[in-house]
């Protein structure tokens, strides 16, 4: 077999080649406008042919990483990788405020371990159903999915496919009712910019995923914050805030909240709307979490009829980060000036996304991933929380299903100062004051129970417990 195929642990033979020349580029063993060694020395150092050797060059010319002089050699044309301690050391001094935990956890390194992030490992998504779809599109003889924009809406075979979802639970939606987007978060984007105007009052839950926070920021919004409970938000304190600042919208979790992990009861929901209908009050419901559930809690676009409840989703938790891919379901009339907007910040859809989640989604190989990832999930929430509560912590709720759970930390404990302290161990924390638009939830922190399985998160929270007592 030609070894350009053939694979090691750390890839393929042609890519191992590639980062070893980028490794001395990056330590500065290559300086800009050095001579690479030869060909033959190189195939013989790595013990590769050297037709390995010439692939991994060229794809490095080709990526501007060196430079071909014909009858001389490659040399380097790389810049000098910079030399900062902000570079070099994870940003200890970077406040703790909504934009934390996701850079820490963005641009952390792969020894890393991140039991503040809010995703599955990537061992835990559906390889082989991905990969499968992948050979699948790249083998079809219409290649404009590989080459073409998407349409407005996006891909109608997938708008159909939600809609059929939908209706299962409840919510009635058309297919021409729901947009296509790049994402959940630009999903919420293109809603905000919609409906609101800087200086608007927007409600959230206090505590809330911590994106909602720093996505309205950006929408220049007023931000309140509505204490949370175990069943919804606090009804007497929603109402409060209603008649006081007089907001345009709302944006919630009903399944599997995040940070908390609870879930909506039917009485809550039920007062809620009619608070909403009372308030001329629009709700943004993210249900990015929605295939986690083992027992589907009520959904307001379910009980609203999408008239002034907006369903966001997404499929980046349960399927890929990768395919950028997730929805709008809302009133026709907003559909359409939404579509506007979608073609003014990003003109068409991602038809080859589209075509992936669609492909993988109407597996009967997800359908059983699905259910062997709540399985999983549910062991390891048990395990998890086991150990955090050995350590001191007292889980908020104990929550039905899902990979995310809130708890309290022991008294006088800082969440920002154990996250400082960890993350100068190479752990990733997420503390209760980045989900917090009051800032009161430094006692507690969001655990991801997928991340938490290594021995060693737990050694280093145990440390970072007796550096910030």
């Amino acid at each position: 077999m030609d070894d350009l195929s053939a694979t090691t642990s750390g890839g393929t033979l042609v890519e191992r080649v590639m980062l070893s020349i980028r490794g001395q580029i990056a330590n500065r063993s290559l300086t800009p406008g050095a001579k690479l060694p030869s060909i033959r020395a190189v195939a013989q150092t790595m013990k590769v042919s050297k037709s390995t050797v010439v692939e991994a060059y060229d794809r490095l010319v080709a990526e501007g990483v060196i430079r071909s002089r014909p009858g001389s050699g490659f040399y380097s044309a790389a810049p000098l990788a910079p030399l900062a301690l902000t570079e070099l050391a994870p940003r200890l001094d970077r406040a703790i405020d909504p934009f934390w935990v996701s850079r820490q956890s963005l641009e952390a390194k792969d020894e890393v371990l991140k039991p503040g992030c809010g995703w599955l490992p990537g061992s835990w998504m559906p390889e082989k159903e991905t990969r499968r779809a992948l050979r699948s599109l790249a083998r079809a003889k219409d290649i404009t999915a590989l080459t073409d924009y998407g349409t407005p809406l996006g891909l109608g075979s997938l708008r159909q496919f939600l809609s059929r979802r939908m209706a299962e639970q409840g919510a009635e939606a058309r297919p021409e009712q729901i947009l296509l987007t790049d994402s959940g978060t630009q999903a919420i984007d293109l809603v905000c910019r919609l409906l609101i105007q800087p200086g608007d009052v927007v409600l959230v839950d206090d505590p809330c995923y911590f994106n909602f926070l720093a996505l309205l920021r950006a929408q220049q919004a007023n931000v309140v914050g509505v204490p949370y409970t175990p069943n919804g938000p606090d009804l007497g304190q929603f109402e409060h805030a209603l008649i006081r600042h007089r907001p345009r919208l709302y944006i919630t979790n009903s399944g599997l909240h995040n940070p908390t992990g609870a879930s909506l009861s039917v009485g809550t929901a039920h007062r809620l709307l009619k608070l909403a209908e009372d308030h001329g009050l629009i709700v943004i419901e993210d249900d990015i979490f929605a295939d986690f559930e083992t027992e589907p809690a009520v959904r307001l676009a379910a009980l609203d009829g999408l008239d002034r409840v907006v369903r966001i989703g997404s499929f980046s938790k349960t399927l890929s980060a990768s395919f950028r891919c997730g929805y709008i379901a809302a009133r026709p009339d907003w559909v359409d000036k939404l579509i506007d907007l979608r073609i003014a910040t990003g003109f068409a859809s991602s038809r080859l996304s589209e075509e992936l989640v669609f492909s993988i989604l109407g597996s009967s190989g997800y359908r059983k991933y699905l259910e062997a990832l709540r399985s999983r999930l549910g062991r390891v929430m048990a395990a998890t929380i086991a150990r955090l509560q050995s350590l001191g912590f007292d889980p908020w709720v104990t929550p039905k299903a899902g990979m995310l759970v809130w708890c309290k930390l022991p008294d006088g404990l800082d969440g920002a100062d154990m996250a400082r302290h960890a993350l100068n161990e190479g752990v990733v924390l997420a503390p209760g004051n980045a989900f917090s638009a009051s800032q009161t939830a430094s006692g507690f922190m969001r655990f991801n129970v997928a991340q938490c399985t290594n021995d060693k998160m737990f050694a280093v929270i145990e440390k970072a417990m007796r550096k910030a007592a």
